[in-house]
């Protein structure tokens, strides 16, 4: 029985759950925010040095609007637009110093790659917990991300072997799929789960992976607030918010008897 004011998913409705990975099933939000403020506060600092553009740092708030979830160009690009600051896209293969949206993206990604290598990345323990759950009532589980580090990430946590299927930014960028508020990440997840949307959940800690499951017809998304935007998520579409799954029950019997 669930526990009465404890905010529940139902198994009668789902048949999978498609979890973000970044801020919902690792500690590596935080890592992800530390990384892109290094290049974009040493690209705003050169141009402070230039007449009539004064130096205003990167934030947590930026961060959390223009960045969390995004595909690594498409985030430089948004927050760039956000200040007004034009600059040309240039290539993937531009160096981590070039004045470019992939050579900031590049210097971004250099940041978080070494702390990587030098820390490891730590899994939400009741995040691994509730998955387990899910996959013990036959639910079908994957984990999806827009950074082309997913895999690593989950290596690195312990989670590899967890889900039924990932899809990450590196198969994102094969296959073309738009970066979040777009959906296709996550339709792409359960199109491979075989499952239709509207009885799949979305899990996602950031607004524009909220937007994305509502936007994708799914049956049910929740809000994880790690950042204390409660109800920004909830405009954004989220059903249920929870600041963290261990408070998040789990009503009826399996749809899946055994699982997959």
């Amino acid at each position: 029985m669930t526990e009465p004011g404890r905010p529940a998913i139902s198994l009668d409705r789902l048949e999978a759950v498609v979890f973000d990975t970044d801020g919902v099933l690792t500690d590596t939000a935080s890592v992800h925010a530390a990384a892109w403020k290094r290049p974009f506060d040493e690209h705003l600092t050169q141009r402070a040095a230039r007449p009539g553009e004064p130096f205003r740092a990167f934030t947590e708030a930026d961060y959390l609007r223009h960045v969390d979830s995004r595909p690594r160009y498409d985030g430089v690009a948004g927050f760039l637009a956000s200040r007004d600051i034009s600059l040309p896209w240039g290539d993937p293969s531009d160096p981590p110093d070039r004045e470019t949206v992939c050579g900031l993206g590049n210097a971004k990604d250099r940041f978080f790659v070494a702390h990587l290598r030098d820390h490891g990345a730590q899994a939400f323990p009741t995040s691994a917990a509730f998955v387990r759950r899910l996959r013990a009532a036959g639910v079908r589980t994957a984990a999806v991300s827009a950074s082309r580090n997913m895999v690593a990430v989950l290596e690195a946590a312990g989670l590899r072997g967890l889900f039924h299927i990932e899809v990450g930014g590196v198969e994102a960028d094969r296959l073309g799929l738009p970066g979040k508020p777009d959906p296709a990440l996550f339709l792409e997840a359960v199109r491979r789960l075989e499952v239709a949307p509207v009885r799949a959940a979305v899990v996602e800690d950031a607004l524009a992976g909220v937007e994305a499951g509502r936007r994708g017809g799914f049956g049910l998304v929740v809000g994880v607030d790690r950042g204390g935007q409660a109800a920004a998520l909830a405009e954004r579409g989220a059903d249920l918010v929870v600041d963290d799954l261990g408070q998040l029950a789990v009503d009826g019997g399996p749809v899946r008897p055994g699982g997959r």
